[in-house]
């Protein structure tokens, strides 16, 4: 009945956790300029998300945001409408 608790796990090493980081710049980039990166930054911040048991919402949200651009990029090229396309 007396038996003590264990002890808390440790926690995370300091420095390390880079999800909100990855996150933010996988929108930021998706959003701006290069789909690929906004993918790639979504996939290290999902990533980092369930190595550190974290909400991986940044991470889809970049990718989102990348498969977006992409699509768009290419709706632009072949419709020729924007100008620096043509």
């Amino acid at each position: 009945m007396n038996a003590p608790y264990p002890p808390p796990p440790p926690p995370a090493a300091a420095g390390r956790d880079r999800t909100t980081l990855w996150g933010v710049l996988g929108i930021v980039l998706g959003l701006l300029c290069c789909g690929v990166l906004g993918i790639i930054f979504g996939y290290l911040s999902i990533r980092d998300a369930k190595r550190y048991g974290k909400s991986p919402v940044l991470g889809y949200l970049a990718i989102a945001f990348g498969v977006i651009n992409i699509i768009a990029s290419v709706i632009l090229r072949a419709g020729g409408n924007h100008p620096l396309y043509r």
